[in-house]
């Protein structure tokens, strides 16, 4: 065996101290619709509902191991610091976290709750650049050690631990691996393990479409800062892949990355919700997402699959945002601005154009100081898509002026 492949193992076995293995679980919906094995990796079932534990783990343990610190710092606002946290109390160490300013409080309040006495958070910075500056200087002038969320040996090593585990959970190892992918760390990690554990094994990364930094780095052949990202995947929305994690995975052909659109996510994460009862942050749907994007191509035809499910932090408090985008993406939402002549019964002329299952769901006068005519916000749900492709044909028809605001993301932004 490697020196990697025998470091994982050390880390995996140190690792059962703080929590079994997760799950691996065939999953008879997502197998029936695809008509393949199916297989998901639990990773929102550790104690901090999220793989990012074991490489915080991993690289505290080595650090105090070696007796070169017992203080950690860490900038985050969401997994690792809460993984950080929990492994902090674990080894009774010294925990320093520095979160932005304006990091919602159930995020303070779990990671004070996983760290309890070991832990300070620190808030500073509108913005995570200002904090992961901040978080840096401390570190240094305190002579503590920071710890990367994903660009660090050790905490690469120490998400590599659940390639392990699957592969002492399967009877064989599995075809075809889909990874969810924001800084890197447990990509270079699963596929480092496996390279000498399971070298037939092939793998798929699965990217927010907003924030696709692997793909478009393994497409130039060098690392790409991509000028924009999407947050609302926060646990993978990273505008540069890490530079160790694209070290070793610069190998891999830009076609095996897959990018999930925003909105499509929320109709999986909803999908797995309702059906599955299992609740999954954005981040932790991807690879169930892409799914999709592989079946229609024929790449899962045969196959036993794992898919990573990296995590299950969801605020519910976003749930209606997450409602919105997938019934926006699957075309049973629609947003207009309607020009409405200002004359007695031109709102029922409209209103007797909705068809049975047409409810309006949002309706705002946007301008009133035109004589002739009145610019309304309008919102309808419907149960079938084509029911909004009849209701657009009658406005033309009538002559009615309209604009469909759906997929505007500036107008949106200011108006939904």
């Amino acid at each position: 065996m490697s020196d990697f492949t025998n470091a994982v193992t050390a880390a995996e076995t140190a690792l059962r101290d703080l929590f079994p293995e997760t799950p691996l679980q065939l999953n008879d919906h997502l197998s029936a619709r695809y008509g393949t094995e199916i297989w998901l990796k639990r990773e929102d079932l550790t104690p901090v509902r999220s793989y990012k534990l074991r490489g915080a783990f991993n690289a505290m343990r080595k650090a105090i191991d070696a007796g070169s610190t017992r203080h950690f710092v860490c900038a985050s606002a969401g997994n690792h610091a809460q993984g950080m946290a929990f492994a902090c109390r674990h080894f009774g160490a010294r925990g320093t976290i520095f979160m932005p300013v304006t990091t919602p409080q159930q995020k303070i309040a779990k990671t004070r709750i996983f760290g309890g006495d070991s832990v300070e958070i620190v808030l500073t910075g509108d913005y995570f650049d200002q904090t992961l500056a901040a978080s840096q200087q401390f570190a240094a002038e305190n002579s503590a050690a920071f710890l990367s969320p994903f660009d660090a040996a050790d905490v690469i090593e120490g998400q590599a631990t659940v390639a392990r585990e699957i592969l002492t959970q399967l009877p064989a190892p599995p075809d075809l691996v889909i990874l969810p992918v924001g800084g890197g760390g447990l990509s270079a990690g699963m596929t480092g393990y496996m390279a000498s554990a399971a070298p037939g094994t092939e793998f798929i990364f699965a990217e927010p479409q907003g924030g696709s930094s692997l793909k478009q780095s393994l497409a130039a052949g060098v690392q790409v800062t991509l000028p924009k990202v999407d947050s609302f995947v926060d646990g993978a929305a990273v505008a540069r892949i890490g530079d160790l994690p694209f070290a070793r995975l610069r190998g891999f052909s830009a076609d095996q990355v897959l990018t999930a659109p925003e909105d499509r996510l929320c109709i999986t994460m909803l999908d797995m919700l309702n059906v599955e009862g299992v609740v999954l942050e954005p981040a932790g749907a991807l690879s169930i997402d892409v799914l999709q994007d592989l079946h229609a191509t024929g790449q899962l035809t045969g196959k036993r699959v794992v898919c990573i499910v990296s995590g299950g932090n969801f605020d519910f408090e976003r749930l209606p945002e997450v409602k919105e985008r997938a019934q926006r993406y699957s075309g049973v939402k629609k947003y207009y601005i309607l020009r409405l002549p200002q004359r007695p019964g031109a709102l029922r002329d409209f209103l007797e154009m909705l068809g049975p299952d047409d409810d309006i769901a949002r309706f705002e006068y946007l301008k009133k100081s035109a004589r002739n005519f009145g610019s309304v916000l309008i919102g309808i749900e419907t149960s079938d898509p084509a029911n909004l492709t009849t209701l657009t044909a009658k406005l033309d028809a009538a002559g009615f002026t309209y604009q469909d605001i759906t997929n505007d993301d500036l107008l949106a932004q200011f108006l939904i």
